[in-house]
């Protein structure tokens, strides 16, 4: 999934640690396998490759995670969209480049982008995609689910204290022995500055420099979209990995998302979603969204503004 996945647990005896991460991780390579859109082999590219034609029978695990990102595209507008495929390659190559992608190729990606365009059938189990040459993305949603399933497999050997991690998703099980959660540390968007914080009642107030804060949590989803480590810079302006499936244009600016929520896929479609959105509309959807918060973070010049809705109480390192 491009990215490295990390297992804590606390578990009886060696035995049971080796085996239960062992088949933790087995799980998350079989996930890899069926939702990669790198691997030519995955089962997701092989849907890919009959997209324009009649439905396809898929895996349950790859209907589950379609079936999840359908909703969430649906809740938010369209601000997250799996469909992204064809515009998300030519930003990769605009980041290798070092050049904004071409106009023409853009217009006719976007045209293909639509999560309307793709038919899921819950009874058959089938998925069609209408349009000849869509691509289908999970980089904002696959991550997610497999730390769950990693969770639930860990489960199954009765370790149920556990935290798994994917570089900016994570999912937590039952807190470590004599705490009251896991403690995941929030980073600064950069540190020094001024830090203004706004919630959702329209507060506002000024509070100490930007430091790194950290947040207890268990049997729960965090994750974090942010420009902070994939973006590049063209002509001056700082372009994100993230894209707008609506404009088909990469986020500028540096800003940062994190969502907190049940579980790990939700807390990593919405952090996409959220990023997508902004401020205003994407703290209306958390507010909307049953058990979830969030934490929004946006640079502008030296100042570092926060906008957070029903986010855990953060404690200081």
């Amino acid at each position: 999934m491009g990215t490295i996945f990390r297992i804590v647990l606390y578990a009886p005896d060696p035995a049971t640690a080796a085996k239960a991460s062992r088949a933790a991780f087995d799980r998350i390579q079989e996930l890899d396998n069926i939702m990669s859109d790198y691997k030519p082999g995955s089962e997701l590219r092989q849907l890919c490759g009959k997209a324009g034609g009649p439905p396809v029978k898929v895996s349950e695990d790859l209907f589950r995670v379609l079936a999840v990102a359908k909703e969430v595209s649906t809740r938010s507008d369209g601000a997250f969209d799996i469909t992204v495929g064809p515009v998300v390659r030519l930003w990769r190559r605009a980041r290798r480049r070092h050049e904004l992608p071409d106009p023409e190729r853009l217009a006719a990606a976007r045209d293909l982008v639509g999560y309307e365009k793709v038919r899921l059938d819950p009874q058959a189990r089938t998925v069609q995609l209408l349009k000849p040459g869509m691509m289908l993305d999970l980089g904002g949603i696959a991550k997610g689910d497999a730390a769950d399933q990693a969770l639930m497999v860990l489960k199954g050997f009765g370790v149920t204290r556990a935290l798994v991690a994917a570089a900016g998703d994570i999912a937590v099980g039952d807190p470590p022995p004599h705490r009251a959660g896991w403690r995941i540390e929030i980073a600064p968007l950069e540190p020094g500055g001024r830090h203004l914080t706004r919630t959702t009642d329209n507060g506002e107030r000024t509070a100490s420099p930007t430091q790194n804060r950290f947040v207890p949590l268990h049997n729960a989803g965090i994750s974090t979209s942010g420009d902070a480590e994939q973006h590049v810079e063209i002509e001056g302006v700082r372009y994100s990995h993230i894209i707008d499936p609506k404009t088909g244009m990469a986020l500028t600016g540096r800003s940062s998302v994190t969502v907190v929520a049940p579980n790990g896929i939700t807390a990593d479609s919405y952090a996409t979603a959220v990023s997508v959105l902004g401020p205003e509309r994407g703290l209306k959807l958390i507010d909307s969204t049953p058990d979830a918060g969030a934490l929004i973070m946006i640079g502008s010049g030296d100042t570092m503004h926060s906008f957070e809705s029903r986010f855990p109480p953060m404690q200081p390192q």
